[in-house]
């Protein structure tokens, strides 16, 4: 039996405790910098061990997976704290602030033969699995572009985590994540080529984006994000053959596969949008408990350091980098 513990029991945190109840894991402690809170949250999934602050989580010898659902700016410290006292982590989107932070989390991990992962659903939703087997049995072709859009209006509070350059905030590190996410996916290579514009909030963090990616074997990638307005959510991968579109497609379920030159179209669809944690589960589960290769973990630094140029070229740095 693998023990679960939980850090920062907000609104994330919920759903992942409910998944893991679903799994039939252990949810052993909860930390929080408000005990109450904790002690409600541990009250509602029936956690024995109640922490206020992180410290006596990393300290209890039968905690053996840290899920880490505090802002993204706080990552880094309570990911190497985890690491240092032996504990596997999988920690929320974005995993870190940059890539150095990340590279070193990394090296440590490796150091203490602990897994290191990113909750991002994009990698282990079902669907995904499928498509790219359809892709490589050639059945739309060469991959030839990617397009993805992903927009969504947020209240405009300079305070919150959306906009507050103090917690990381900005559009890039919040669903831009994604986007880039499935782009790497499903790129052949990592873009070795990257174009962008960007809108800015009062703030200073980016607020609307446009991004142009190409790799080596010419494979180009579009993205718009934006905190100012909503649209669907939507993915499209662009073969020689054929296309694949993808509505909601942080969590998809189904997919629509267009063949060109057979003018048919075939709908696909496996997973279910509302299990996506639970797949996140499974994934960390098996990483722990077998030999298989870790690949999401390369991705995952590819993506930020796409995130590091894109703030680079934006010159948005944060203070506490």
């Amino acid at each position: 039996m693998i023990n679960w513990a939980i850090l920062g029991p907000g609104s994330i945190a919920h759903h992942f405790a409910e998944a893991l109840k679903k799994e039939g894991e252990s949810i052993h402690a909860v930390g929080a910098r408000n005990k109450e809170k904790a002690e409600v949250f541990a009250e509602q999934f029936d956690i024995s061990h109640v922490y206020e602050g992180f410290q006596g989580v990393f300290d209890n010898p039968d905690v053996h997976v840290v899920y880490i659902a505090t802002p993204h700016a706080f990552h880094y410290e309570t990911i190497k704290e985890a690491l240092l006292h032996g504990k596997h982590v999988l920690a929320e989107k974005a995993i870190t602030v940059n890539y150095q932070q990340l590279e070193e989390l990394a090296a440590l991990a490796e150091e203490k033969q602990l897994i290191l992962a990113e909750a991002m659903t994009i990698y282990h939703m079902p669907i995904f699995k499928e498509l790219q087997q359809l892709i490589d049995a050639g059945k739309i072709g060469k991959v030839q572009s990617l397009s993805v859009n992903f927009n969504s209006i947020k209240e405009n509070v300079p305070t919150n985590r959306f906009f507050n350059p103090d917690l990381a905030g900005g559009a890039l590190l919040d669903i831009g994540v994604y986007a880039l996410s499935f782009v790497r996916l499903f790129m052949k290579e990592q873009p070795s080529e990257i174009i962008s514009t960007v809108t800015k909030h009062e703030t200073g963090v980016d607020q609307q984006a446009g991004i142009i990616l190409k790799n080596e074997q010419g494979q180009i990638a579009t993205i718009t994000l934006s905190f100012m307005v909503e649209s669907p959510e939507r993915a499209t991968i662009m073969g020689t053959n054929g296309f694949i579109d993808i509505e909601k497609f942080s969590r998809a379920q189904k997919a629509t596969v267009c063949y060109v030159e057979e003018e048919k179209t075939e709908t696909i669809e496996n997973g279910e949008t509302e299990s996506a944690l639970r797949y996140e589960v499974r994934a960390m589960k098996e990483l722990i408990e077998s030999d298989v290769p870790h690949v999401t973990l390369p991705y995952t630094k590819d993506v930020m350091g796409m995130m590091d140029q894109l703030r680079q070229q934006w010159e948005i740095e944060f203070d506490f980098e």
